[in-house]
């Protein structure tokens, strides 16, 4: 059961120099843009295998804070065993019943049910993101009451090729066909300068119904500001979490539209007229005025 009783939405800015934050596979991995306004993206999917990651290294070894989709993971073999923890046998299996001498390979009604909550008790990120569980035995599925929107670049960016070389070939034959150069060329695509802006929410309806806590909550907040921390690669550059505004409600319910909300925090450029490639480059702000007295703002973050 979950001890959540206020509505969250919140903003996060997170930039990137000199780096590739989301390549496409569908376009040789170019960093993903926006093709009508030039703004860089970065997937929701892409935030949260980091958060996903930051998980499973500070939370490895704890009960309850196991991470369903991750790498090399086999899905299926996972709720296997969530039926075998909460003693479920379908038809066929030892100790349960058969059906003219048929195996019943999935589970029906309060099974699923049962599946489906030890699987929201081991994994934290079906408790907060949800999950597809109807693909093997069948635990049903899970919406999340965390979500998030894809990152979007707060002005244009310029994605740069460059040319790179390797001083050393796979084989032999490679070699030869060189005459013992052994330089190869290579492609590397960079963004010089991009500051991002996602929005999140956190709905306590939907965290009763997988048990996602306060403590959870918690790590959600650290993991979004340590999140590029613990995911440095040379393709990414340098990549920083730069301010999570949180707002808080007063109920469930909530206490304004999150759109209207959002639309109070602001970022631009401080000088127009010149390219950004800093994040002191920007200001942002916070416009008051616009929030209800009743939502409280917490700002994390430089």
């Amino acid at each position: 059961m979950s001890d959540l009783q206020n509505r969250y939405d919140f903003v996060l800015f997170f930039d990137v120099k000199d780096g590739n934050p989301n390549g496409d596979p569908d376009a040789g991995n170019l960093p993903r843009v926006d093709p009508e306004t030039g703004q860089g993206l970065v997937t929701d999917v892409c935030l949260k295998r980091k958060l996903r990651n930051f998980v499973l290294l500070t939370k490895h070894s704890v009960p309850g804070y196991d991470i369903f989709v991750k790498e090399k993971a086999i899905l299926n073999d996972a709720i296997d065993a969530a039926y075998a923890a909460a003693g479920i046998k379908l038809d066929g299996e030892d100790g349960g019943k058969g059906k003219a001498g048929k195996k019943r390979e999935r589970g029906e009604g309060e099974e699923v049910d049962r599946a489906r909550k030890e699987m929201c008790r081991r994994y934290y990120d079906i408790r907060a993101f949800g999950a597809v569980l109807s693909t093997g035995k069948n635990a049903g599925q899970v919406r999340g009451p965390v979500q998030l929107t894809f990152g979007r670049s707060v002005d244009p960016v310029v994605t740069l090729e460059h040319s790179i070389t390797r001083m050393a070939v796979t084989t032999a034959a490679d070699a030869e066909k060189l005459g013992g150069d052994n330089r190869t060329m290579g492609r590397k695509n960079t963004i010089p300068y991009g500051l991002y802006r996602a929005h999140g929410f956190v709905s306590p309806a939907l965290a009763q119904q997988t048990g996602f806590t306060h403590e959870d909550l918690d790590l959600l907040w650290n993991g979004i500001e340590n999140m590029f921390e613990h995911d440095r690669s040379a393709a990414r550059g340098l990549m920083a979490m730069r301010r999570l505004v949180v707002f808080k409600h007063s109920t469930a319910l909530g206490d304004a539209p999150a759109h209207r909300l959002f639309e109070a925090v602001s970022a631009h450029r401080r000088d127009a007229n010149r390219p950004s490639r800093e994040f002191t480059d920007y200001e942002l702000a916070i416009d008051r005025g616009r929030i209800p007295p009743t939502v409280e703002i917490l700002e994390r973050g430089a």
